[in-house]
């Protein structure tokens, strides 16, 4: 009745396996893959046609934790999993980031990437097993996906990198001085594609022994995927990338000046609307054949990246007028806020981030009930990103996956200059409202955080600054390094 297929390796101190051809039959893949006792099932389904007007990649990653895989009961009225916690949210981008920039470009068809945790041995952490099923699960469904991907979590001890230390070393890293590092890697078998760290005051060098020591430990992972898929791949799936060479042309030749001269202002407001009169002067050049074309949006993006990221390697120069490391002009203010505890309003170009500091007791306490048992937070850290602050209309009231994230982000950054709760034991809550964006506002919620609690008297071991790069890698293999990146350049 089943049709299974298995692999299996040892990978660190523990076992590795990838099954499938049991369970989920109908989804496009499903692969079950387990670490130790830690088991999370990841499907994948993706449509066979692109939704007419679809100009973006619909790519859905869903990463839940049943609390049953640890042998509990949820909380609550209800006694069911509800909203997804902070963990499941940052889980499923973490597995977004590395997998999305692998289809082959100008697919759009819907993908969704479901992985649920199925058991949970409380010392392998199920997220990096989610991210290798999920790669795996993509490279067999048949899906135009240019993986497989694999990824692995980093500690550094004693001078020592290790491989997927355990959950235990790796929570409230702020009280083990001896472990110093928390680094996810995700990547191909020749590229990184994608790092995120918590560390503690680390040397380049030390960061980048880190990445490399991960990407050589992921390498017998890629290669267990490839066997599985040589076993068991469905054929792939017959995508041809539309051919709108053509409409490319037109639509350089109508709007190539136009574009020009609108990305050479240097005010955010100005250009953007200056981009959009560009748009409108090449639709009107269009044919009705051209216009009713649904490659238009990509043929319009193809005619900005070449401008914005071609000039920038050609010339050096952006287009805000900076060379490739230049930061734009900053402005630090403290204390706007009488009645708050810490107050700080960090501005650098058109980013702006009011960030406030209050400070609580133990009581306040972020109670945080997640598989491995109940913990306490006594920092947090809240990023708010309205839509006037990029002059926007839209839904307004809930928290987005990407506050959540980039909160975290900014988290991560400044936990670790914090002091031991036994020289100040307050609960300490930091809150980043964006007012203003214009590119980097993750770091100037970083640099407003750290001048909003030293404004609360906070004694911080060392301020913290943050700063967004970039890289431009042209097909030639040229390629342009950026500081500080605009909106427009984060694409």
């Amino acid at each position: 009745m089943f049709k299974e297929t298995r692999k299996s390796i040892q990978w660190g101190e523990e076992t590795l396996t990838l099954e499938t051809g049991k369970i989920a039959r109908q989804a496009d893949a499903c692969v079950i893959a387990t670490l130790g006792e830690t088991s999370v099932l990841c499907a994948v389904t993706f449509a066979k046609s692109q939704k007419p007007g679809q100009d973006f990649f619909p790519l859905t990653v869903h990463y839940g934790e049943k609390y049953y895989a640890a042998g509990k009961i949820p909380g609550g009225f209800f006694k069911r999993e509800a909203r997804p916690t902070e963990k499941e949210t940052l889980t499923s981008r973490l597995i977004d980031r590395p997998i999305r920039p692998l289809f082959v470009p100008g697919f759009k068809n819907e993908v969704l990437v479901i992985c649920t945790v199925l058991s949970h041995d409380l010392v392998n952490d199920p997220d990096m097993v989610a991210m290798i099923g999920a790669s795996a699960a993509l490279t067999i469904s048949g899906a135009p996906f240019m993986g497989p991907i694999a990824a692995c979590r980093v500690g550094f001890v004693d001078g020592e990198y290790t491989l997927n230390p355990e959950i235990d070393d790796m929570h409230d890293l702020r009280n083990k001085p001896e472990q110093r590092l928390d680094l996810v890697v995700a990547g191909t078998k020749d590229a990184v594609m994608m790092v995120e760290s918590e560390a503690y005051e680390l040397s380049e060098a030390e960061m980048l022994g880190a990445v490399k020591f991960g990407h050589e430990q992921i390498q017998p992972v890629i290669d267990m995927i490839i066997d599985l898929a040589e076993d068991c791949a469905k054929a792939p799936f017959d995508y041809q990338a539309p051919d709108y060479s053509d409409l490319s042309k037109a639509v350089k030749k109508a709007g190539d000046k136009a574009m020009r001269k609108a990305f050479k202002l240097t005010d955010k407001q100005e250009r953007t609307t200056a981009v959009s009169a560009a748009r409108d002067l090449i639709k009107e050049a269009l044919n009705e054949e051209q216009l009713a074309d649904s490659n238009l949006g990509s043929a319009m993006k193809g005619l900005e990246a070449s401008i914005l990221r071609g000039d920038v390697v050609k010339t050096g120069i952006r287009i805000d007028g900076r060379d490739t490391t230049t930061v734009r002009p900053i402005v630090c203010e403290t204390g706007l806020l009488p009645r708050t505890h810490g107050s700080a309003l960090f501005t650098r170009g058109e980013t702006q981030g009011l960030v406030v500091t209050t400070l609580g007791t133990g009581e306040d306490e972020q109670m945080i009930d997640a598989l491995q048992g109940m913990y306490r937070s006594n920092f947090m850290l809240h990023y708010n990103f309205p839509p006037y602050s990029v002059g926007e209309v839209g839904r307004f009231g809930f928290t987005g996956r990407r506050e959540i994230g980039h909160g975290k982000l900014a988290w991560r950054a400044l936990q670790a200059v914090l002091p031991a709760a036994t020289d100040f034991p307050y609960t300490i809550r930091v809150v980043s409202e964006i007012t203003e964006s214009n590119g980097s506002s993750s770091m100037a919620s970083v640099c407003g955080g750290s001048l909003s609690m030293m404004d609360a008297g906070v004694p911080l071991k060392a301020p913290v600054a943050g700063v967004a790069m970039g890289l431009i890698l042209e097909d030639s293999g040229q390629y342009a390094i950026l500081t500080d990146i605009l909106g427009d350049e984060d694409h």
